[in-house]
């Protein structure tokens, strides 16, 4: 009882912490274009994932770059006709996750996503799948709302974890049940901390680490 109180006050704090960023970043969040399928899992996340992004330990700058990054790759996502992909992004190195059904698709959309303006680094994680394919892993492949459970209790985790500045993270689910995780840790232990939290949630199968130490 005493660890499920003290989550939630943690998780309290985070909301009234992120109310607050919210009402002085509107008008910032306001210039933004409403996000596409490649920001999907941010609308349902939402106001974590976006306040997020305006109280963390970076610039402004650096944080509207990542901004317009996604915003390319939505409008690269529009001009093909497909939300077979979702997204994440740190200091310009882009996630890209999904399943796609069609290969000319899936192989257009890389292309396009890797000559986005500004991009440092491009984490590859979308696959192309047959209609054969996933019908032969339909017991192991996760729906979408399994996806975005699962996002849920590691964001839960990460936030009631001491220790862990999760503002300072990100992560995301694919239908494989691999969590990928993204951001910057203030030390080593912090890092391992993060790392193991995520794995240990239940339902993870697997996670990628993408983040990094800087003090």
């Amino acid at each position: 009882m005493g660890l499920l109180v003290g989550t939630s006050r943690g998780i309290l704090m985070r909301l009234q912490k992120a109310t607050m960023a919210a009402l002085l970043a509107a008008p910032a969040l306001a210039l933004v274009p409403a996000p596409a399928g490649a920001q999907l899992g941010d609308i349902l996340k939402s106001p974590k994932t976006l306040i997020d992004r305006v109280i963390e330990a970076r610039s402004t700058d650096d944080i509207a770059k990542d901004n317009r990054i996604v915003i390319d790759v939505n409008s690269i996502m529009a001009e093909l006709g497909t939300i077979k992909a979702s997204t994440e992004i740190y200091e310009q190195k882009l996630l890209i996750t999904g399943i796609f059904e069609d290969r000319e698709t899936h192989d257009k959309f890389k292309q396009q996503v890797e000559q986005v303006r500004g991009l440092k680094e491009l984490f590859w994680h979308a696959v192309f799948m047959s209609e054969e394919d996933r019908a032969r892993r339909a017991d192991t492949l996760f729906a979408w709302d399994d996806v975005l459970i699962l996002e849920t209790k590691v964001g839960v985790e990460m936030v009631s974890t001491r220790g862990v500045a999760d503002v300072n993270f990100r992560t995301a689910v694919d239908s494989f049940g691999t969590v990928y995780l993204m951001g910057r840790a203030r030390s080593q232990p912090e890092l391992d901390k993060a790392v193991d939290t995520v794995a240990k949630t239940d339902g993870v199968k697997q996670v990628v680490n993408y983040a990094f130490v800087r003090p």
